[in-house]
């Protein structure tokens, strides 16, 4: 495989995406966001990521993550709208199942999810917060080309404290219009 090469495809959130969510949240996929979520909460949010990316507004998409290889799903990364320090901005977060990480898996969807929030053409700015003491997420961040801006609270869970780095990626503007490919595929990133 070259640079060139898809590793990931990212394709919307749908309603049978449930039971990956649900393999997702273990208690080693969560280490670093609170620990896993009971039923419950787990269907609420497979909902939101539902209606989300159904949403045509700009107000950001759900994505599984497909390896290109072999059609399997192995992970789920997202961008939406967030109020921050003043201003509206997506987020993005993403998760790989345990055994495809450390493949490039997270970068390469990374980088796909850049170029959907790019052609929102919404929000000018992507942020990412992963926790101070999540090296590989913010491995990712790096290799994806995002600047680190430092360190700040944040809450995930909502209600639960965490220490996160703030990541920052300019879209590199917001006006209708603006070149930028939306393919949904990205190359090895690693």
């Amino acid at each position: 495989m070259d640079e060139t090469t898809p590793v990931v495809r990212i394709e919307p959130w749908s309603e049978g995406d449930l039971e990956l969510l649900r393999a997702l949240n273990t208690p080693e996929s969560t280490e670093h966001l609170g620990g896993p979520e009971p039923e419950g909460k787990l269907a609420e949010r497979h909902r939101r990521y539902v209606a989300l990316s159904a949403d045509r507004a700009g107000a950001g998409r759900m994505y599984c993550v497909v390896s290109a290889d072999s059609g399997e799903p192995v992970g789920s990364i997202g961008f939406w709208e967030k109020s921050w320090r003043g201003g509206e901005v997506y987020e993005t977060g993403w998760s790989v199942l345990p055994g495809f990480q450390g493949r490039g898996i997270a970068t390469a969807a990374t980088l796909a999810v850049v170029e959907e929030a790019r052609a929102a053409h919404k929000h000018r700015r992507l942020h990412a917060f992963p926790s101070v003491d999540n090296a590989a997420s913010n491995a990712v961040c790096r290799k994806a080309g995002f600047s680190l801006i430092g360190e700040c609270d944040f809450e995930y869970p909502p209600g639960t404290p965490l220490r996160s780095n703030d990541w920052c990626l300019d879209l590199g503007g917001t006006a209708p219009g603006r070149a930028g490919s939306a393919r949904g595929e990205a190359g090895t990133g690693s």
